[in-house]
């Protein structure tokens, strides 16, 4: 993505932890957890791959179509997911928004943005999407109440903690907007 290196460098960290994080979701005892943290671990290494700073790599031309086919094959299946789960909703919107990033970015792998018109109509309802999701997903981390214990040995495993997986998905969203607000 487009921008100065720095908060790109952070941008890539956020996005490979939050990848590693859902990998180990993965070891989770409940399917749906599984299938939903591997969809999850995709994206995130593949947002991580799009913020590294042009300066350290400039990906060759083809990259970019590579990236919008491969996001285009997730954003299929998660459609399919979709008539069945809300986080799949969203899970397919994240994949559109990162389809339409690699498209964009194949189009004027140059310029910061689409002209000088202002925010592309598609640019800004994802944006608003994002923001809106990054704010909801916010207030729902703050602790209700005392937690609960799952009553397996040790606690709950890595995988199965609910408020880690929200915290996932904040930070896959954080990103997403400011990825956004860079194209």
């Amino acid at each position: 993505m487009h921008g100065s290196a720095s908060p790109s460098w952070l941008l890539v960290a956020l996005c490979a932890a939050t990848g590693v994080y859902c990998l180990l979701r993965m070891r989770s005892s409940v399917e749906e957890q599984r299938r939903a943290a591997g969809g999850e671990a995709f994206m995130g290494f593949g947002m991580a791959a799009m913020a590294v700073p042009a300066a350290v790599f400039t990906p060759p031309a083809w990259a970019w179509s590579a990236y919008g086919a491969l996001f285009g094959v997730t954003a299929l299946r998660a459609l399919r997911s979709a008539r069945t789960s809300p986080h799949h909703r969203h899970h397919l919107v994240g994949t559109v928004a990162m389809v339409y990033m690699s498209v964009v970015m194949a189009v004027s792998p140059g310029s910061h943005h689409h002209g000088g018109a202002g925010v592309p109509p598609l640019t800004g309802a994802l944006l608003l999407y994002f923001t809106g999701y990054v704010l909801l997903s916010g207030v729902r981390l703050v602790p209700a109440g005392a937690a609960t214990d799952s009553g397996t040995p040790g606690g709950t495993a890595w995988g199965d903690r609910p408020e880690l997986a929200r915290a996932c998905r904040l930070s896959m969203g954080i990103a997403m907007v400011a990825m956004l607000l860079t194209i």
